[in-house]
């Protein structure tokens, strides 16, 4: 049985890491995996949005250490670890978390632009623990995601901390008291019945305004939002506003 499997519907493609007997832990096989899954997500127009969860009731637990040790590195070239971290799909992935999200899980779910998890799973970044640290993006995203002081904390100790203080201090977007799967789907499908280019658009200008200077930023959003104004999707949009009813999205 493949160690990553996917499955499309409704517009949404779920990933999910099937490895519970590691806890889901990224080998060189599950690296593989998920980069030919977010290549899926990103070529195929049916699928609008991506989730990517944990099989057997664990998200990940990050790096197979036991792998690791053997030499093999979970990583793709030009992807980076998770065959995702270096390279995220231009698409909206969500992270639909239960259980655990530690060290290289943590981050592969940092990696994702939102995050569902249920009310009982843990956060970390507890490679200091074992000597390492965290090189998988925890150290640069956490602290765009968190306060930087918070950041530090949980750097520097490694401890772990819960859906629901991951949600007060802003990386958690939603904590559900079921499988984080089904808040993770309500909120895919919210996403999906939009514009597609529209929302592609919106992630690029958020992702990427972050680099922009003062003097910039207006001229780089227009230069990308300016194909959203005069699509094809505005149109239908307007449309199918004054005419009280769904819009066909064709994503032009």
């Amino acid at each position: 049985m493949s160690e990553v499997q996917t499955l499309a519907e409704n517009g949404v493609l779920i990933i999910t890491i099937n490895r519970p007997e590691a806890k889901n832990a990224v080998n060189r096989a599950v690296a593989e995996g998920i980069a030919a899954a977010m290549e899926e997500l990103d070529n195929n127009d049916a699928s609008r949005v991506g989730i990517i969860k944990g099989g057997g009731g664990t998200f990940c637990s990050g790096m197979d250490l036991k792998a690791f040790l053997t030499g093999e590195l979970p990583m793709v070239k030009g992807k980076g670890f998770a065959g995702f971290v270096e390279s995220p799909p231009k698409k909206p992935l969500i992270a639909a978390v239960d259980g655990y999200a530690l060290a290289g899980g943590m981050e592969v779910a940092l990696t994702c632009d939102l995050i569902v998890a249920n009310a009982k799973a843990q956060f970390g970044i507890p490679e200091t623990k074992r000597g390492l640290a965290a090189a998988a993006g925890g150290l640069m995203r956490l602290p765009r995601q968190v306060p930087p002081r918070i950041a530090m904390e949980l750097a520097l100790t490694g401890d772990f901390i819960s859906a629901q203080r991951g949600y007060e201090i802003g990386f958690v977007n939603r904590v559900v008291e079921g499988p984080a799967i089904d808040g993770a789907l309500e909120l895919a499908h919210k996403i999906s019945a939009n514009g597609p280019l529209a929302v592609r658009v919106s992630k690029q200008v958020i992702v990427e305004s972050r680099g922009w200077s003062d003097e910039e930023m207006w001229a780089k959003q227009q230069e990308l939002v300016g194909q959203v104004m005069v699509s094809q999707d505005a149109r239908e949009g307007a449309a199918a506003f004054a005419q009280k009813r769904a819009p066909n999205w064709t994503g032009k």
